[in-house]
């Protein structure tokens, strides 16, 4: 109800400028326990997930209200992506909404507060509920592959889990990591980093894959003892649009990705089959759309703009019509259902 009545006012600002109100609203909301574990939870990669639904990366780049989000019925919630220095980002306007296709086109630039700042957050946390810290490069490194060994290292001792995220789009020759060559060296010198009990890394690709780029990532991926991928970033691509600003350069998310996420989810599971587990992000904004996701191959799924245009209370009512769902169709565990289409 909040929200229906708020919403009207947030639309009239500039989009960022209302995710920043946004983020400080929540900082300043009471307290609330994350989902306890019920039949939507799973174990994926040693890590015990609450319920299937989570919050992507680029909601909370500086770990500022994962405990929050947590406490809306998200059963993981992904900060980042943090780079380890602080850096502003592209210039502003960056942030688009394309309200009459319910999507949103970003060309944010990993802005970000930096490790340290992100880390000093993460450390006050009483650490109940899953959260994930995604990792990127500063854009004028020297070295991106130093970049991401030192975000693995950084976050290890705080984090559930990992992720390196190598498909923004909006950092220039960052997709390049996931050529043949690069990709091997990133993972490799990652996977020499690692100690007994580190929490598990996951690799986020992007959805402008072709040809065998599945399979040599997936294969990669296993070599290197990369525990689950997350399928996919934001696209390049640009399907049919009607919004004003359609032609806005950047990485576009929402429902206009929906079908593009669910080809290559297809793609994906196809080649690993239950080796490599997947999780499903990607104009997923119903429990329908998240059982569909599941059933072709997704372990747990993640959203971000859909909260945009249908609000805070999403992650509760997809959990619900999820075991609806999940029971309708005859199955005791989300486990069960994976890849069963």
């Amino acid at each position: 109800m909040f929200y229906r009545l708020a919403a009207p006012a947030l639309f009239a600002l500039e989009p960022e400028t209302a995710h920043r109100l946004t983020i400080a609203a929540l900082r300043l909301a009471p307290d609330r326990a994350p989902p306890a574990d019920g039949p939507l939870g799973s174990e994926i990669a040693g890590v015990r997930f609450p319920n299937p639904v989570g919050l992507a990366a680029g909601f909370d780049k500086n770990a500022e209200v994962p405990d929050a989000m947590l406490g809306l019925g998200f059963g993981f919630v992904e900060v980042g992506s943090v780079t380890p220095f602080p850096q502003p980002g592209n210039p502003r306007p960056r942030l688009f909404r394309l309200t009459q296709d319910r999507g949103v086109i970003n060309r944010m630039g990993f802005n970000n507060a930096g490790a340290q700042a992100a880390v000093a957050r993460l450390a006050r946390r009483r650490r109940v509920g899953v959260v994930g810290a995604n990792v990127g490069a500063n854009k004028d490194t020297p070295d991106r592959i130093a970049d991401y060994v030192a975000g693995i290292r950084t976050f290890a001792p705080l984090a559930d889990y990992l992720t390196i995220n190598i498909s923004s789009p909006n950092t220039p020759g960052l997709r390049d990591l996931q050529a043949e060559g690069e990709l091997a060296a990133l993972l490799s010198a990652i996977a020499g980093e690692r100690r007994a009990g580190d929490p598990p890394v996951f690799l986020k690709v992007a959805p402008d894959l072709t040809g065998g780029d599945h399979e040599r990532i997936v294969r990669a991926a296993l070599d290197h003892g990369i525990a689950a991928l997350i399928v996919a970033n934001t696209t390049v691509s640009r399907p049919t649009l009607s919004s004003r600003d359609a032609g806005e350069t950047g990485g576009l998310s929402g429902a206009p990705l929906h079908d593009l996420a669910l080809a290559q989810m297809r793609r994906f599971r196809a080649i690993a089959g239950a080796e490599l587990p997947l999780i499903g992000v990607g104009g997923i904004a119903s429990a329908e759309q998240a059982w569909q996701r599941i059933r072709a191959g997704a372990s747990l799924v993640q959203l971000y703009s859909a909260l945009v245009y249908e609000g805070p209370g999403l992650a509760r009512r997809m959990t619900r019509g999820l075991e609806h769902l999940m029971r309708r169709d005859g199955f005791a565990s989300i486990a069960e259902a994976v890849g069963t289409e």
